[in-house]
Formats: C-alpha cells, structure tokens, sequence
C-alpha cells in the first residue's frame, strides 16, 4: 500500500506503541502506566525509558547521571550557552532562549553530529574486529576517509576535563570493563601513538558506555540531548538580570568591512 490508499488510512488515526493520554483517567507510556508501573522513576529514567523502551540497573543509571551532570557547564562564553545569554540579554523568553541554545547543541564538531559519528564508529569497530580486522587499520581508514573520529581529539585543549571523574563513577559502579569502554581507551591509544596525538573526549567516553549499556546509536544521540541542558539558564538568568543589550557588545571599529560603501537611502 503507498501513496493516497496510505494517507487514507491514516486520516484522523494515530497507530502508535509509544503510549496515549486517556484524559482525566491515566497515561500509559510505552505499555506501562506512568502513574502506577513508572511511578518510582526518576526523571532521566524516565527520559531514557522513553527512548529505549529499557530499564536500567541502578549502577547504569548512577553512570547515565553523571553523564549529563558533567557536561552542563555554567559558562556563557561556550557555543551554546552564548545563544541563551544572547537571548536573555535581548529580553527574548527564556524557553525561547533555551530552546535555541539546545537547537545549536547540534554542532557537527562538538555536539549531537560527533555523538553520532563516534557511536556508528565504535559499533562498525568492534563488529569488524570480532569479525578479525585490525584496529590501526580501521583507524587510518577512519581519519583518511573522514579527517577525523567523532569523540577523539579536542580543538582547544588536548586534554578533556571531564574523562577521569566520570571514569571515577565508572569504575566505582563496577562497569569499567565493558567492551567499548576498553575499545574506545584502544582507539585512543592507537592515535596517540600516531601522528595526530588525539586523546578522547567527553563523546567518546559517553558513546561507548551506551553502546555497553545495549543503546543504539541514536538512541545514544537522543539519549544525550541534555547533556548541555543544565548550564544554560544560569546563562540566560545571568543576561536577563544585566542591562539590556550588554552581553558582548560589539563596537563599530571593531567590525572589519570591505563590502559596497556607505550608500543613500
């Protein structure tokens, strides 16, 4: 069935396992009664429920907190929250705000892009080399075909802040050894053996976790939407609570121009 026979068929009717609202009766989510099944979950188990249809054990879920409580960083200099911070300090709404800040988290060298480039990477390795090929060669194939890895290298420091205390949770929770953790410490090991000297960053840490954890890539990549989330309405409470206007002013001099000359309206 294509075309209009399937349009048709869906007219006015939603077919969904996800859940439904049954109003002033219950909510059922993903099979399960949000108000009775779920009622002991936490928000992001909740959250990560609602992407993966999975319950986590209480050790993963530790490790999932500490995933997006280490990434939201308070700073409004950062790509992210600088957008917040705009919007606060243009007096735009403060969903407004956040809601832009978290659409331009989706950055293809620091945000939701490399999560995803780093997990299909991590997955096709370790399926590969279960299959017998060598990690180097992946790895050269990797940086020649796409010039880099998602989740290894960092553009201004060489070191990641974040990897030892979550790795300190990690290893605390018992779940070191899982097999993309080790692979990904391996892809680490082989670049900085390499020319590039890349270390690994934050992505790269969370993408092999999940993958040990039983997530798919983008249930990874959806997973780890909030990871930024918390440091940016202090960023926006920050602006809206200056003067208007005063975040980052640019002064005229300061802007180099060489297009078409002053004109006559």
């Amino acid at each position: 069935m294509n075309g209009p026979d399937l349009l048709t068929e869906h007219v006015g009717r939603l077919a969904t396992e996800m859940g439904a609202f049954f109003p002033g009766e219950r909510v059922v989510f993903r099979g399960k009664d949000l108000f009775t099944s779920l009622k002991d979950l936490d928000w992001l188990e909740l959250y990560t429920y609602s992407i993966t249809g999975k319950r986590y054990t209480p050790q993963q879920v530790r490790v999932l907190h500490v995933m997006w409580t280490h990434n939201s960083y308070p700073d409004a200099r950062l790509w992210n929250n600088r957008v917040a911070a705009l919007a606060g300090s243009s007096r735009s709404t403060g969903p407004l705000g956040i809601a832009a800040a978290m659409a331009v988290s989706e950055a293809k060298i620091f945000g939701g892009a490399s999560q995803l480039r780093c997990s299909e990477f991590l997955i096709r390795a370790k399926k590969l080399m279960d299959e017998g090929a060598d990690l180097e060669t992946l790895v050269r194939a990797e940086i020649k075909e796409k010039r880099g890895i998602g989740g290894f290298g960092r553009p201004i420091v060489a070191t990641d802040e974040r990897i030892e205390p979550i790795m300190a949770i990690v290893r605390e929770q018992g779940l070191e050894n899982g097999s993309y953790i080790k692979l990904a410490f391996e892809v680490e090991r082989v670049l900085l053996e390499g020319r590039l000297r890349w270390r690994m960053n934050s992505v790269g840490l969370t993408a092999a976790l999940c993958a040990d954890f039983g997530m798919r890539m983008h249930e990874y990549y959806m997973v780890a939407v909030p990871v930024f989330l918390a440091g940016m309405p202090p960023c926006y409470l920050d602006a809206v609570n200056k003067p208007e206007k005063q975040f980052f002013p640019i002064p005229c001099n300061m802007v180099s121009y060489e297009g078409v000359d002053q004109r006559r309206w």
